[in-house]
């Protein structure tokens, strides 16, 4: 039974909170909301994991859906149409914040460091735009096809119009969300007519509430945390039967929806003549909630690069839910309330105590490690990367920036994967900034002003 462990005789698991401690020595840390590093000994060495719920067919299909719905969004998003309907994202080296974070933290960044600028996806300007946004033009896509009205080799501009928004008035769509997959399915959900249930736990930021009423969705509050908000959203879209959940703590399309952006990222990197093998490692670092977003991007990127790209993880100190599930082999059964700790972050797109049910399971055979990043090291890095490179990204986001800085610390990491002096000089270190462009400017001004008061 579950409870927060806050005596010996409390039991979690079948172990006490003393048991547990002499397990797992790292927990001390973890429970002191100490920044840690985890390197994961579960990892699998095979570039291709066959025995995984979901294949490399089903990325190359997810792939094609989006393909199909390109006319749809140069239709229905004029943003989008420079790129022939394409929802991706820029990838940039940062060379400037490169040297200011070996400065702040006294390490060289060996290899060249970019910046994978999801906050400048369209639509919703996160990194949720790929998974939300995937799964609810599979449901539609389903939808449309079912009631026969199209054929899967018509154009799929046709979703954009009257006819098909007066079809999709019939049906409903909700999420759990503690922001930005909300933010997504509400633009996207409301675009195409259906009406949009989001609900929201108090982590999210007033802003994000405010810009989703504006689209049309209806808002839900809830003062509890996002496994709370995710479970009322579960239980009142059941209620009706033209509902459909968008389940971020159990969902596989939303995991392949993420896993397509590794398809565009090979892409940009041989446009870069950036090569990637034994001797050209390349480092993603990722931001993590509930881990299905990283989790559907480490797997995609795995399947094409295999052992010689390392992802790695980035949570709050006060919210490593996917740390804790894999540390203690418990998955998705533990939260961080049982082991005592509160979530309470600014980055409002991590505020998660209970990892996903589905993505858990998969990124302890992929991931390489979990770094934990104490918030005030976020707004740090939110300055620094505005001051060096005019890129404005939400907290949240510059959790990898972070985990860039601190990989050259971990050097039995490094020295155990065969990772020499002269192999990391020729390494790509990728910082996956997953959101920040529907910021409003007071709001990125405070952080901004947090962050330098922080700085000097």
């Amino acid at each position: 039974m579950r409870g927060v462990v806050g005596l010996n005789e409390r039991f979690l698991f079948g172990r006490t909170k003393q048991q547990w401690l002499n397990k797992l020595p790292l927990l001390k840390q973890i429970v002191n909301l100490e920044p840690v590093f985890w390197e994961n000994r579960f990892e699998r060495k095979m570039g291709l994991m066959k025995d995984l719920p979901v294949t490399f067919e089903d990325m190359k299909e997810a792939d094609a859906r989006f393909r199909r719905f390109e006319p749809f969004f140069e239709a229905a998003f004029p943003e989008t149409r420079q790129n022939h309907g394409s929802i991706e994202s820029p990838l940039r080296i940062i060379p400037k914040m490169k040297k200011q974070l070996e400065a702040q933290y006294g390490h060289p960044i060996e290899g060249s460091l970019y910046l994978k600028g999801d906050y400048e996806l369209p639509i919703a300007g996160s990194v949720k735009a790929r998974g939300g946004i995937y799964e609810v033009l599979k449901h539609a896509e389903d939808l449309a096809l079912q009631h026969r009205m199209l054929s899967i080799n018509d154009s799929y501009a046709r979703f954009a119009s009257p006819a098909f928004q007066s079809f999709f008035s019939n049906y409903s769509i909700a999420v759990g969300s503690t922001g930005n997959l909300g933010l997504s399915i509400g633009m996207i959900g409301t675009k195409l007519g259906f009406h949009v249930d989001v609900y929201m736990s108090k982590d999210a930021k007033q802003w994000k509430k405010d810009l989703l009423r504006e689209k049309g969705a209806v808002v839900h509050e809830f003062e509890s945390d996002f496994s709370k908000a995710v479970a009322a959203g579960r239980g009142k879209s059941a209620e009706n039967p033209n509902s459909y959940f968008v389940d971020d703590e159990d969902s596989r399309d939303l995991f392949l929806g993420y896993s397509v952006a590794a398809f565009h990222l090979r892409k940009q990197l041989e446009l870069k003549r950036i090569n990637v093998d034994r001797d050209h490692p390349l480092f993603v670092y990722l931001p993590c909630g509930v881990g299905g977003a990283p989790g559907g991007i480490t797997f995609g990127l795995k399947q094409l690069f295999g052992r010689h790209v390392h992802c790695f993880f980035v949570e709050p100190t006060h919210a490593p839910s996917s740390l804790l599930g894999m540390l203690t082999g418990t998955h998705h059964k533990v939260s961080v309330q049982d082991f005592g700790i509160a979530v309470h972050t600014e980055a409002d797109g991590l505020a998660v105590g209970t990892p996903s049910r589905f993505a858990t399971p998969i990124n302890e055979t992929l991931v390489s490690g979990i770094f934990t990043v104490e918030d005030d090291e976020l707004f740090k890095m939110l300055t620094l990367v505005f001051d060096t490179e005019r890129v404005k990204l939400e907290p949240s986001a510059c959790a990898s920036l972070y985990a860039a800085a601190r990989l050259m610390e971990e050097s039995d990491y490094l020295r155990k994967q065969g990772l020499t002096s002269e192999r990391m000089a020729n390494a790509t270190h990728i910082a996956w900034a997953t959101g920040g462009a529907l910021v409003p400017g007071r709001e990125m001004n405070r952080f901004y002003e947090k962050g330098k008061n922080l700085l000097f």
